[in-house]
């Protein structure tokens, strides 16, 4: 058994980190409310602008899709692995890397495959490879639309040169605090659109019909990065809060057990004290 000395060291560096992961947890806790109002308050624009996009494109009888609609055969293909700059998040990143490392060695087995690493995990996990072609780990220094806007323009435009013929997203989507679901969406090319018989639109439209539409792609297009981003941003935190919330439990559970540890050791140490003093008065009596 250790000695006390070993064990009250043990307790104390044990109720350090409580008060750590405890610390990290309400920290998480709060930024994740704000990450939460955020995407919860961007999908219903996002999910309408898709909407929208589909309904327009629906009744055109051209591919109004244009460049970013263009498919060609799959040779080299970009994928973007949306991770956090820091760890102690559970298995957030993890399952990321793990989902790209699939889509890499079985789907994409005989393409040409890079990434574009979106926070600094992604990127250690993948830059020994040689085929990161950027790193945006700053992106979550100030997460606005048009920061992540630029990204998605620099994508657009290697796609139409081009430079990668299929782009893939790879990102946590927010279900709540505990939930985290790893969605892999395809950017580029866009998705063709199903013609729908039962499409209505009774408006009149001023530019045409096309003309929005190669208008609304570029837009949609941002802002399915953006929500992807965000959705990633909000998972991280409550990732990151049950994480440190179990191992908040876990420390105090380990505390606990070694206090009772320690005070059986106390206990005996005191007895054998105890003993020594009465066997040696019963010595000195004989």
């Amino acid at each position: 058994m250790a000695n006390l000395k070993e064990i009250r060291n043990r307790i104390s560096s044990v109720s350090s980190t409580m008060q750590i992961t405890s610390a990290m947890k309400m920290v998480s806790a709060a930024k994740l409310k704000k990450a939460q109002d955020a995407i919860t308050a961007m999908r219903p624009y996002a999910d309408k602008l898709t909407e929208l996009l589909q309904s327009l494109s629906a009744t055109l009888d051209v591919d109004s899709g244009s460049k970013f609609s263009i498919q060609r055969d799959v040779k080299k293909v970009l994928i973007v692995v949306i991770t956090s700059n820091r760890g102690l998040a559970g298995a957030f990143n993890s399952n990321i890397i793990k989902e790209v490392s699939k889509l890499t060695s079985s789907t994409y087995v005989n393409q040409e495959v890079s990434y574009l690493a979106i926070g600094k995990k992604g990127n250690d996990a993948f830059k020994k490879t040689g085929k990161v072609i950027a790193n945006n780990n700053t992106i979550y220094d100030d997460l606005s639309f048009d920061n992540v806007a630029e990204i998605a323009q620099m994508l657009m435009d290697k796609f139409v040169a081009g430079e990668f013929d299929k782009i893939e997203i790879v990102y946590n989507k927010f279900k709540n605090a505990a939930t985290q679901e790893v969605i892999v969406e395809q950017f580029l090319p866009i998705v063709p659109v199903q013609s729908n018989s039962n499409v209505s639109l009774d408006y009149i439209f001023e530019p045409s019909k096309i003309e929005i539409v190669e208008q609304l792609i570029p837009k949609s297009l941002k802002t399915q990065l953006y929500k992807g981003i965000r959705d990633s941003f909000a998972s991280e935190h409550g990732a990151r809060m049950t994480a440190m919330h179990k191992a908040t439990d876990n420390a105090k559970e380990l505390r606990d057990q070694l206090k009772l540890t320690y005070n059986k050791a106390r206990q005996a140490a005191i007895t054998n004290e105890i003993l020594e003093i009465v066997g040696g008065a019963e010595a000195l009596n004989n």
